[in-house]
């Protein structure tokens, strides 16, 4: 019996190392291989320093074209069972040719975040207006979601955003939160303790406009104030992609130290006693925060950070209402070992109940099963996805061929 297989076409190639986005890739290629399906990945952007060695895991890499027919071929050679677009741009690129040449394929959209949510926060921040979340590129991505038999979603307050927002089907939507290995009580002794870390840390991809966003906030508003109260300690600023920019925040002077990429992000966390994310627009789950967990160090953030990360659990640390409640918590949970303790068992239970892998994994394999034999009356169920799907309607589908077309003449 031949194994079943997954394409996964990505907008660009994981770095794990720098992002969660490329973390959220590879626990998906992972879980797949997980349960003996054949995966390959593919992407039509160049592969950079930091791009993750994806056949060293027994994925099959590929490297595609835009706007090209030779993506058609290529996918209805392979004819794979399940086919995942990383992102709904990926979907408006590549979903049409996937419908025409494999139809009977899953079409499944990882969402990673909401990006009109993002991006309405952002313009709200930015204008001071109120949220506005019917947006051309909430039509877009809605588009997108419609389109394919089942899009994951990451965040449950995103979830019910869909379901509450904008009356999405709950049957093409999937709560997959990231895929995390339980932490033991083995784990938990092999931390460095209180009294071996020193100083705050903050942590970010620096092309993602939040994490830029955040590190102002912590040099102009948070690290004045907080460094006067705590006048030995010193703030760790690391991320990748840090640009000239960003570098230009560091002074020895001040104790605002930025170190650009970290070589592991869970090891440089590991180091200091308390992250610091002022977060004040985004979406999804953050990364930064399932490492802090997964390496014992409590974190202090607002309520824009922590959204739907614990569920009704305790926060590892603390969320903070303002400017003012959040020095004076950082402040506590730097001095107080018993505080920080607590913050830090909060969460050990955060990862454990809500992002195990061992448990959700399972789960979502048989959600898949599921589907894959009775995909064709849920596609009927689901009919106006196929209305988005016919001609009329593709708009995308015509612009990719007219490009085509275009490249395919010749030049004088």
């Amino acid at each position: 019996m031949n194994k079943q297989s997954v394409l996964i076409i990505g907008l660009v190639w994981p770095e794990p190392a720098s992002s969660a986005a490329g973390t959220r890739i590879l626990q998906l290629a992972e879980l797949f291989l997980a349960a003996s399906y054949e995966v390959y990945f593919a992407s039509a952007a160049l592969k950079g320093d930091f791009s993750y060695h994806l056949q060293e895991i027994g994925v099959k890499e590929i490297e595609i074209r835009l706007n090209d027919q030779s993506f058609n071929t290529f996918v209805n050679q392979l004819s794979p069972d399940i086919v995942i677009f990383d992102r709904f741009v990926i979907e408006e690129q590549y979903g049409w040719r996937v419908q025409q040449e494999c139809p009977h394929a899953m079409r499944i959209l990882d969402t990673e975040d909401l990006h009109f949510l993002r991006h309405a926060r952002q313009e709200a921040v930015k204008t001071g207006l109120p949220l506005n979340l019917f947006t051309d590129a909430a039509k877009r991505e809605i588009a997108a979601i419609l389109r394919c038999d089942l899009s994951l979603i990451i965040s449950e307050f995103e979830m019910d955003i869909l379901r509450e927002h904008f009356h999405i089907d709950p049957s093409i939507l999937y709560y997959l939160p990231f895929l995390e290995d339980r932490i033991t009580a083995e784990r938990i002794l092999q931390w460095k303790p209180f009294e071996q870390r020193e100083g705050f840390v903050f942590i970010g991809n620096f092309l993602h406009e939040p994490n830029w966003h955040t590190l102002q906030v912590l040099k102009t508003s948070i690290w004045p104030a907080l460094r006067k109260k705590l006048p030995g300690a010193t703030l760790h600023i690391y991320g990748a992609y840090a640009s000239q920019k960003v570098m230009q925040f560091h002074h020895i002077r001040e104790n605002f130290c930025v170190h650009g990429r970290a070589h592991d992000a869970r090891e440089s966390i590991a180091a200091h006693k308390v992250l610091l994310a002022p977060i004040q627009f985004g979406a999804g789950l953050k990364g930064k925060f399932i490492d802090a967990m997964q390496t014992g160090t409590p974190a202090v953030t607002t309520s824009a950070g922590a959204e739907a990360m614990r569920g009704k659990l305790n926060w590892n640390g603390a969320i903070a209402a303002n400017t003012d409640d959040f020095i004076d918590q950082a402040v506590n949970l730097y001095e107080d070992q018993t505080v920080w303790l607590k913050a830090q068992q909060n969460g050990v239970l955060i990862i454990n109940e809500r992002y195990e892998k061992s448990a959700l994994a399972p789960l979502f394999l048989e959600a898949i099963s599921n589907l894959s034999g009775n995909l064709s009356t849920h596609r009927n169920h689901d009919f106006t996805g196929q209305i988005l799907h016919y001609h009329t309607l593709n708009s995308r589908k015509y612009l990719s061929l007219w490009i085509e077309e275009k490249n395919r003449q010749p030049k004088y």
